[in-house]
């Protein structure tokens, strides 16, 4: 993840866009999500309560579209039956649903952990899909999402900025 929240960084630097939105734009695309944009804030030396309400709303804006709206278009790329799409989703579809099978009980706090631990694979927009695709209700998916993206913070700001030789051996 680090070189991909670098080569992204830096793109973004390159092409004019000022340094409190790199950490937002970064924050909005799926894989790097929170983690990369803290990560970004960090390597910019934004302040940390900047970087935590840039990265947090930039997170959170994809997640009611992916809740409110990601079934009825797996529904319509299955039902035009559009090859590589369609390949595509089914594994999305897999991927999420493999990674919730133990949480019958629990939902609301496997998503906030899910959310929250800063792996690889997890984050708000995998959580979110988990959420649609296990018809979680909104009451419950919602808050659990947004408290797993205040843990996220939490941890990411706590490795990076909370710890600077922590990040400067793994970023430095």
């Amino acid at each position: 993840m680090r070189e991909l929240t670098e080569t992204m960084t830096t793109w973004l630097a390159d092409h004019g866009i000022p340094e409190w939105l790199i950490p937002f734009f970064v924050s909005i695309f799926p894989i790097v999500e929170l983690r990369g944009g803290i990560i970004a804030a960090r390597l910019l030396d934004l302040e940390l309560w900047k970087a935590i309400w840039v990265c947090m709303l930039g997170n959170i804006i994809p997640i009611p579209f992916i809740l409110l709206f990601i079934d009825k278009i797996f529904d319509f790329i299955k039902k035009h039956n559009i090859p590589l799409l369609c390949r595509f989703v089914t594994f999305l579809e897999n991927k999420a649903l493999n990674k919730s099978e133990k949480m019958e009980r629990g939902e609301f706090f496997f998503l906030l952990f899910f959310v929250g631990i800063p792996l690889p694979g997890t984050g708000a927009w995998t959580g979110s899909l988990i959420a649609v695709l296990r018809r979680i209700p909104l009451k419950k998916s919602v808050p659990a999402i947004f408290l797993g993206l205040c843990l996220a913070s939490a941890i990411m700001c706590t490795l990076c900025y909370g710890f600077p030789e922590v990040f400067s051996k793994m970023f430095g």
